[in-house]
């Protein structure tokens, strides 16, 4: 996850609670992010570990790479 957003490329909406499954943020968050201040930016991702936990979305983790030789 970067610092600037907390997207790891797992966009799918979950229907029950309007949360992303891989992220945690709602559709209006995800359309204006682009447009955020980094401050608004930060603060959003502040609450993105609660929310999820609240909703009852466990966080999806990024595949780990290896070397195939």
């Amino acid at each position: 996850m970067s610092k600037e957003t907390p997207c790891i490329s797992v966009c799918q909406m979950d229907p029950r609670t309007n949360l992303c499954f891989g992220c945690g943020r709602t559709l209006p968050e995800i359309a204006r992010w682009s447009s955020m201040t980094s401050a608004e930016r930060l603060a959003v991702m502040a609450l993105l570990p609660a929310r999820m936990a609240e909703a009852g979305l466990a966080p999806v983790e990024q595949p780990q790479t290896t070397n195939a030789r």
